[in-house]
């Protein structure tokens, strides 16, 4: 199987380094319904896009498409090229577990293993992939990735409580810490803080804040301040009946201020939507 990492050659040859993820003409069914279309867009290293829109317009949909999620739905396809640090993730030869590696899920609802401790909760990934940790290796990747999620200071005394045993919002930084323990490259988030109450939402997007030094992320949401506070993009979706397109993809406050179609001024000024 074809590999997938920051630093490797890429198909001519030459050496690639890391430049985030890019998408062109990327069209997604689900058997014979097309659900996204022609969607293109850079999603630029150590940045946080937003994708926004109504309901139904294939927001999710194309984030699962970023690391070969969709396509476990039987008869679901993508078709069109998804590049990590200029290498296709669909080329046939690249295998779908390391792409799934290098880009992390955070989904809507906290998910943690409910019979598995925090600690286990961080390691899943590693053991999940075959990796083998001496007791302090496991121990420094726990601590690593617990502070990654700002939620050390807060588990350290309890790592062998049961991971459903956290607050929703602590349950979220579990699942969090869990994806950046196999450290990947891209951090995918969907509409992770739509369960959570004001406080622990607060806690989620600084974490994002701090987690983009260090990642690519790429966030649904609904809450159109959300993607004002945290965003240095957003890609606005919309279907009209049809399927869902990325109508633009821009800086925040651009898409906010001057957006360049009429339709994205009409749902961020609340006309519709």
């Amino acid at each position: 199987m074809e590999s997938i990492s920051s630093g490797e050659g890429d198909a001519s040859g030459g050496v690639s380094s890391r430049r985030g993820l890019s998408v062109q003409d990327v069209n997604i069914y689900y058997g014979n319904f097309l659900a996204v279309r022609h969607a293109t867009a850079d999603f630029a290293a150590q940045s946080i896009t937003a994708l926004i829109g109504p309901s139904g317009c294939g927001k999710s949909t194309f984030l699962r498409s970023l690391n070969r999620m969709h396509e476990v739905i039987p008869g679901a396809r993508v078709e069109g090229t998804v590049l990590l640090d200029g290498r296709d993730i669909y080329h046939p030869s690249v295998d779908p577990v390391v792409v799934r590696r290098k880009v992390g899920m955070v989904f809507q609802r906290p998910n943690p293993f409910p019979t598995m401790s925090i600690a286990d909760n961080v390691l899943a990934g590693k053991k999940l992939n075959a990796s083998r940790l001496s007791k302090n290796d496991a121990d420094v990747l726990v601590e690593q990735s617990l502070r990654g999620a700002n939620l050390w200071d807060e588990v350290k005394n309890r790592l062998d409580a049961p991971g459903a045993s956290l607050s929703g919002g602590q349950q979220q930084r579990l699942c969090i810490a869990r994806a950046i323990a196999v450290e990947p490259e891209v951090l995918l988030m969907d509409e992770p803080c739509s369960a959570l109450d004001p406080i622990s939402t607060m806690a989620v997007e600084s974490l994002m804040l701090d987690l983009k030094e260090k990642y690519t992320i790429i966030i649904v949401t609904h809450n159109m301040q959300q993607a004002a506070r945290v965003s240095d993009y957003t890609a606005f979706f919309l279907s009209d009946g049809g399927p869902g397109q990325m109508v633009e993809c821009a800086p925040t406050s651009e898409i906010f201020s001057s957006p360049k179609d009429q339709r994205t001024e009409n749902y961020v000024t609340g006309r519709f939507g």
